[in-house]
């Protein structure tokens, strides 16, 4: 039987789909990239915000659509949405066969099992704080990205308490991966050609915290960075409290450790940091910049911020607006608040108008556009390492590829629009390029010989 997988969110449910494709795959299932010709759809869904929400109920539609056209016999929907929802879908989507959430990734064999009566599962959330599942090295992945890089889960959950997230209800306590499992995973994929390791979890900085363990994250990433076949080894979701120096000092050090933060500050004002549970404000950010900048030189730092939180004043978005223009970040990410039941900001006072939060967005991401160009051009005349990633998405008379300081599909990427006459484009490839031009958020060069 073939098996269809649409999956939406982050990377981390990325992942998870992953793992549920391989253990498919290694019980005799064929997987499909189409869903036009899937025997059995599955739909993992993002519940973090409400433009996720409908993306994934949108999905969950369009494939209930291919069941009652005949071509699909079976329909799963998996991951966070489920276990947000899972009573509310389950009575609204009578045509979907099988919910089963963030911690019952193992089960995907049994609900698409035809021998399997689906609707006698039991409706049973796992996904709170008693949830315990985690992948391991022997675990079965079909991988979803392009040849070249992978994503590897470090952890699982977390423990924040910032008031506009749900997500330790969707995926339970904070828990780390054993060392050693990490660390053999990522053998394995440097076997199967992979060049670039990407660490995720919903907490990377306090990796290692829960197994008593005191900057296990420094020593991972050392570790990785030692690999053979692997070229970049790089980390993402950090939080600001959790950056240590012995960690900082593995980037600056470790030649395969890429130079790049990712960082999520989400604001700068003392009054919405304190409203949001995250605490620290404007002058103690600008310190940790600092430090970062001075420990590990030409380091690429990237954030998000939240504008419209409830309470954000205009005097708040100000001072966000001026910490932005201070600090110039290589990379910034700006969300409209999203007001979610069941997170504590859903009950706060003094909303903010949602036309307002859009327009704050708009200044600020213009801000950052400025910011970013005149960082862009400072680079014309630079030589850099690039992984080739093949025909740009932007042309097919261009071809792109990454710096270090670039991460896939959320930052922006050098488009190479000339080599020498006997180069043989291979993704995956490091290849040295001469930065020519200068975009908003793109970089243009030629490869050199």
């Amino acid at each position: 039987m073939k098996v269809g997988f649409i999956s939406l969110g982050c990377p981390k449910n990325l992942v998870d789909s992953e793992v549920m494709m391989g253990q498919l795959k290694a019980t005799g299932y064929q997987i499909t990239a189409d869903a036009n010709e899937a025997d059995i759809v599955v739909v993992n869904t993002c519940g973090f915000i409400d433009a996720a929400k409908k993306e994934s109920i949108e999905a969950i539609l369009e494939a209930a659509k291919l069941k009652s056209e005949g071509r699909a016999t079976r329909l799963i929907v998996a991951g966070c949405l489920v276990e947000r929802y899972r009573d509310e879908l389950k009575l609204s989507l009578p045509e979907v066969d099988a919910f089963i959430g963030t911690s019952q990734i193992n089960d995907i064999l049994r609900v698409c099992d035809p021998k399997t009566d689906t609707r006698s599962l039991p409706v049973v959330s796992l996904g709170n704080q008693s949830a315990t599942y985690l992948y391991d090295e022997s675990t079965p992945r079909v991988l979803a990205t392009p040849s070249h890089y992978a994503f590897i889960k470090i952890a699982e959950g977390c423990d924040r308490p910032c008031a506009f997230c749900f997500i330790p209800q969707m995926r339970g306590h904070f828990r780390s991966r054993r060392f050693g499992s990490i660390v053999a995973e990522a053998q394995q994929l440097a076997e199967e050609g992979v060049k670039e390791l990407i660490l995720v979890a919903q907490d990377s900085s306090r990796y290692g915290e829960d197994l008593g363990k005191q900057d296990a994250l420094a020593q991972l990433l050392r570790e990785l960075s030692h690999t053979d076949g692997i070229e970049w080894v790089r980390v993402m979701y950090t939080y600001p409290t959790h950056i240590s120096d012995a960690f900082l000092d593995v980037l600056a050090e470790e030649p395969k450790a890429v130079k790049y933060l990712d960082m999520p500050l989400q604001h700068a004002s003392q009054n919405v940091l304190k409203l949001m549970k995250r605490g620290g404000n404007r002058l103690s950010l600008e310190r940790l910049i600092r430090r970062v900048r001075d420990r590990v030189p030409g380091i690429a730092v990237r954030t998000t911020f939240i504008t419209g939180f409830p309470g954000e004043t205009d005097e708040d978005f100000e001072e966000l607006l001026q910490f932005v223009k201070n600090v110039e970040f290589d990379r910034v990410g700006v969300f409209t608040y999203s007001d979610e039941e069941g997170t504590p900001a859903y009950d706060l006072p003094n909303k903010v108008d949602p036309k307002i939060a859009r327009r704050r967005r708009a200044r600020l991401m213009k801000e950052q556009s400025r910011i970013s160009r005149k960082l862009n051009r400072a680079k014309i005349g630079q030589r850099v390492h690039v992984i080739f990633e093949g025909e740009s998405t932007e042309s097919d008379l261009l071809w792109q590829g990454r710096m270090e300081t670039q991460a896939p599909d959320i930052d922006g990427c050098v488009l190479i629009n000339d080599a020498p006459d006997d180069f043989i484009p291979a993704p995956g490839e490091l290849v040295n390029v001469l930065i020519t031009g200068a975009q908003e958020y793109d970089l243009v060069g030629r490869i050199l010989n």
